[in-house]
Formats: structure tokens, C-alpha cells, sequence
């Protein structure tokens, strides 16, 4: 279980750092304005991708033990 969570930690930084890898005037833009969003909307949107991680977490890992 431990290496699991390493390997999804991995796995998410790869993918975070694809953005300004690749594509980094659209990346700083994006940051921008996001930092210019008011904070209700960046809660919603940070509660939102915790619950979709939450459920993808989930059902893998009832698929896993089936």
C-alpha cells in the first residue's frame, strides 16, 4: 500500500509538470488567471478534484481487490 501511494505521488507530478513542460506561455496564463479567481470558486474547484480523486481512488481500488 505504501508504494502504491509513492507511485500515484510519482504519477501526479509527472502529469503536473507536463503543463509547463511542454506548453509554458498557456501554463503562466492559466496560473494567472487562476490566481484571479475569487476564493469560493477555488474552493469549489479544489473540493471538486478531491471528491473525483476520492472516487477514481475508490473504484480502483474495488476493481483491485475483486
Amino acid at each position: 500500500m505504501n508504494t502504491t501511494i509513492w507511485m500515484a505521488l510519482a504519477l501526479v507530478l509527472v502529469l503536473e509538470g507536463l503543463g509547463p513542460m511542454f506548453l509554458p506561455r498557456i501554463w503562466r496564463r492559466m496560473i494567472i488567471s487562476m490566481a484571479q479567481l475569487p476564493d469560493r470558486i477555488l474552493h469549489r474547484f479544489g473540493g471538486g478534484l478531491v471528491v473525483a480523486g476520492v472516487v477514481i481512488y475508490y473504484m480502483l481500488s474495488v476493481h483491485a481487490s475483486a
